[in-house]
Order: structure tokens, then sequence, then C-alpha cells
């Protein structure tokens, strides 16, 4: 069983970002989901709209399953989100450990 990392980083419209900044701390408070080990967010060192968030999962399954049993709390906050991210700066990785 192999831990796996999802990543997603963006950049966010700079009038948005105490916005998004709300959005996030509640986000870090109501993830949660089986397998899902950590939830975490980082902002990008030389610029202060460009962050990276970081799923950390116990197995490639608890990743796979992750969005079969969506909350609805934390889909509504995931749509704000996506309207304050520049389009077309969104990058996805997945990795697992070795």
């Amino acid at each position: 069983m192999c831990k796996t990392v999802f990543s997603i980083s963006y950049k966010i419209m700079p009038e948005k970002r105490e916005d998004y900044l709300d959005v996030v701390r509640e986000l870090k408070n109501l993830m949660k989901a089986e397998g899902l080990e950590r939830y975490s967010v980082f902002q990008m060192k030389n610029d202060e709209n460009s962050f990276e968030e970081i799923y950390l999962f116990e197995s490639k399954q608890a990743f796979e399953d992750f969005d079969d049993d969506p909350d609805e709390r934390v889909d509504i906050l995931m749509n704000k989100l996506s309207d304050m991210i520049i389009d077309h700066s969104t990058r996805y990785n997945v990795l697992y450990e070795v």
C-alpha cells in the first residue's frame, strides 16, 4: 500500500485574495475523508496570489475513492474557490510513493 499525493496549483485573482483565504480556512476545517491523512494549502514563495493544495492519502485506493462521497458544504466552497482562480492557471499532479 503506497501513499498518494494529489496536488493542485493555480493563481487567483488578486482582488479575490481575502475571500480566497476565508474559503481556504473553512475548507481546512471541513476537509475530511476516509483515507485522507492531510489537506494543506501553501502560498508560493515569490507570488502571493499563487497557491498549491496538497492532499496526502494513505493509499492509491483512498485517492481513487475520494470523490465518491461528496460533502455538500465542501462542494459549495470548492465552487466558490473555482470562481476566484485565473483561467488556464490550474495544474494537477498525482504522485505515488515508491
